[in-house]
């Protein structure tokens, strides 16, 4: 049974740093691209960065780029995403999501965790 378990989520204020975990269990990691996503309250859900196995190659959301950095300890089937310079705007429930392949994309991610809330206070 797959299983992405997020964590490190939380309250912080406007230019704070975070940390969110996501941890893989049940899966072949290194044959996934890992992806965070978030969901705003009454907005869809929004690609945020994604992770290949190899090389590996990172890609982000315009909003975020220079500010998070998505990395992964494939030793620990584990994917992080660090997140500087936060701003209210970025408040969401966080995602952690596996797809299968080589090559990164927006959708079409097979396995998703519960996710995990970061309020950015103003």
């Amino acid at each position: 049974q797959v299983q992405l378990v997020e964590s490190g989520g939380g309250l912080v204020q406007t230019g704070g740093s975070l940390r969110l975990s996501c941890a893989a269990s049940g899966l072949t990691f290194s044959s996934y691209v890992m992806g965070w996503f978030r969901q705003a309250p009454g907005k869809e859900r929004e690609f945020v960065a994604a992770i290949t196995w190899s090389e590996p190659s990172t890609y982000y959301a315009d909003s975020v780029k220079g500010r998070f950095t998505i990395f992964r300890d494939n030793a620990k089937n584990t994917v992080y995403l660090q997140m500087n310079s936060l701003k209210p705007e970025d408040t969401a429930v966080y995602y952690c999501a596996a797809r299968f392949g080589a090559n990164w994309s927006q959708g079409r991610y097979n396995y998703w965790g519960q996710g995990t809330q970061v309020t950015v206070s103003s």
